[in-house]
């Protein structure tokens, strides 16, 4: 039987079928729903790791003890499971062990648009690619069973549009059994410099056996055509690739790394031009240049975003009208990103704004504070780097008037160690936390702070204001962000000291946790002030001088009516009859 599955609903049926009994990972679009549908298979323990480095950990602790692993991570992620992934390589693992790396060409939701295919060469492992949803099932199971060969980690890498688009999966597969017995062995699993040298030469052994395995492996293949013109493609560029040029010759990458250079040899030498199509860098342009090889990549087909049929044909034929295709398509008018009506971020950084401090920024769905109106954000760097960044320009500059924004989810992912850092070196930052209790930016996931697993079971719950307060940090206040003129209070009282502060800005996410019974806001007598523009809200609009608020939009959180100057805005029950909304 067929059904339709997303590539990341694939993935996780590929690890079920494959017989993983492990997945950890952290949310990061768009490898996000891998972990979610995972959590639904009752035979396969899953969990969201409170970072991306703890995961793959967690990861290799599983394999060791001899069970088929998946770890699920975003491209930026893999920046942070960097430090064992290289050593990982090095050991090699027991029960077979993917790493899942989601990209994210044209950044789609990301802060860059690295290529982590060269992770793969500078780690040292192999990686496999698929061009659809059927082979991202396939090639778990290949994955797993080349890790276990081979002895070595393998990453599956996708992309955001083999992430989220669909296609035809067969399901009709037996679960498989795999698991194996952990034997005690310290020159092969504990890494000081004496063992770690046998096991460098040993790497570049299963290197080399790895080289010979591609050069057979199914997914690399040759689909004959015309031989005036060839191309060689990975991911989903082969399917753009068939698509625009369906009669010409197509080499199929679908292990990147290592390559393999005889099957492309051979198959250059018989075509008269050839093209390689890749996304992002020229990662397999560069290595069959270095190889003496005469082809041709990023000359035509561009380097940066995404590529489409598009593109490519207007890359290769220097299409004018693919090219006047594409132009059109950004004549279509914008949605701008923006928090949710109600977000209880929004209050917060309008009082930032007002108060012009500059306010170290980072990773969630509260960097969209940096947009109009709001425009309250300074930087953003990476996942905990907030905190870091105040300190680091409040010693640069000696100024007071430094914050830093982190939420909760990325508090326990990486902004404890540098909060510590705040304390430890003398910094006088103030640090804000954004707690809305769950990873709103990815689609709402548990975390440590909110005492709920990935799989819904109740657990232990980290009380963030005792763990700031054991970290050393002595100023601490919790205040409801709703409470403009608390929250402004307390930003003034905290920036004013000469110590480490925290301010722990406290309320769900309105898509977390609905909220009910509140009576809506209406505009009685507005007087065109435009006070209530300026925080943002999707609720409200300006139409005929004067602003309006939809109802269907409007929770009731009165931010718009502490704001407004002429007290015009105000709860339904307190309208007069005859208010208008």
């Amino acid at each position: 039987m067929k059904v339709l599955l997303s590539g990341n609903e694939a993935i996780a049926y590929g690890a079920y079928a494959a017989g993983v009994k492990i997945a950890s990972g952290y949310p990061g679009t768009p490898s996000t729903e891998i972990l979610e549908t995972l959590a639904k298979y009752d035979e396969i323990d899953s969990s969201w790791a409170p970072n991306e480095k703890v995961a793959l950990e967690v990861g290799i602790g599983a394999s060791l003890g001899g069970a088929r692993t998946i770890v699920t991570m975003k491209h930026v992620g893999l920046n942070v499971a960097a430090d064992p992934l290289f050593t990982l390589a090095y050991t090699g693992v027991n029960g077979g062990l993917v790493i899942v790396n989601a990209d994210d060409p044209s950044m789609h939701s990301s802060q860059n648009e690295q290529d982590n295919r060269h992770y793969a060469k500078s780690a040292k492992v192999p990686m496999l690619e698929p061009s659809d949803s059927q082979e991202a099932a396939w090639l778990v199971d290949e994955g797993l069973k080349i890790s276990e060969r081979f002895d070595i980690p393998v990453i599956l890498r996708t992309t955001t549009r083999i992430n989220h688009s669909k296609s035809l999966v067969d399901v009709d597969i037996e679960r498989a059994e795999s698991s194996r017995e952990y034997e005690k062995d310290v020159q092969k699993y504990v890494m000081i410099p004496a063992h770690a040298r046998q096991r460098r030469s040993n790497l570049e052994q299963r290197l080399e056996a790895l080289a010979e395995f591609s050069e057979e492996f199914p997914g690399n293949r040759v689909e004959w055509g015309s031989r005036s013109i060839g191309f060689i493609a990975d991911g989903v560029s082969y399917q753009y690739v068939k698509e625009v040029f369906p009669e010409a010759s197509v080499l199929k990458i679908t292990m990147v790394h290592p390559l393999p250079k005889r099957m492309i040899s051979d198959f250059v030498e018989q075509i008269e031009k050839v093209i390689v199509v890749e996304e992002l860098d020229p990662f397999i342009e560069d290595q069959l240049k270095a190889w003496g090889l005469p082809v041709v990549g990023k000359r035509l087909i561009q380097g940066i975003g995404e590529l489409n049929p598009e593109t490519i044909r207007a890359g290769v034929m220097g299409d004018a009208d693919a090219s006047a295709s594409l132009a059109a398509a950004d004549d279509i008018p914008g949605r701008p990103p923006m928090m949710c009506a109600g977000c209880p971020h929004r209050g917060v950084f309008y009082i930032l704004k007002k108060m012009k401090l500059m306010v170290a920024g980072d990773i969630g769905c509260y960097t969209l504070g940096v947009t109009p109106p709001l425009e309250a954000m300074d930087t953003c760097f990476c996942m905990g780097a907030s905190i870091g960044n105040a300190m680091g320009f409040q010693k640069a500059t000696g100024r007071k008037d430094v914050v830093a924004v982190i939420g909760d989810s990325t508090f326990m992912h990486s902004g404890i160690t540098p909060l510590i850092d705040v304390v430890y070196n003398k910094g006088i930052a103030t640090v804000i936390i954004l707690d809305n209790r769950t990873t709103a930016m990815t689609g709402r996931q548990d975390h440590p702070g909110t005492g709920k697993t990935l799989k819904g079971d109740a657990g232990v719950e980290v009380d963030i204001e005792k763990l700031v307060r054991a970290l050393g940090v002595a100023s601490v206040q919790v205040v409801d962000p709703y409470d403009l003129k608390a929250s402004r209070a307390a930003i003034t009282e905290e920036i004013a000291k000469d110590e480490p502060s925290v301010i722990i800005f406290r309320r769900a996410c309105v898509l977390a946790e609905k909220v009910t019974g509140e009576p809506l806001m209406v505009i009685d007598e507005c007087d065109s002030c435009k006070a209530c523009m300026q925080l943002g809200c999707p609720a409200l609009s300006w139409e005929a001088d004067r602003a309006r608020i939809e109802p269907s939009q409007c929770i009731g959180c009165d931010v718009c009516g502490q704001v407004c100057k002429a007290g015009a805005i105000v709860k339904h029950e307190q309208a007069d009859q005859g208010a208008g909304i």
